[in-house]
């Protein structure tokens, strides 16, 4: 995994938990939704180079 795909996912991660964060304090139940999909989006990527990093 590189370095420059850690950095990505993971800041797409915490994109997403600052958008629901934000969502919830507003009751902006949308941005809650994209946020938890944002969160849920950088987690998946994450463990899919996780997987390939495993094989290699």
């Amino acid at each position: 995994m590189g370095l420059d795909d850690k950095l990505s996912n993971k800041t797409e991660e915490m994109a997403g938990k600052a958008k629901e964060a934000a969502g919830k304090a507003t009751d902006d139940e949308d941005l809650e939704a994209e946020g938890k999909a944002d969160k849920a989006k950088g987690n998946l990527k994450q463990a899919g180079e996780k997987v390939k990093d495993a094989f290699k």
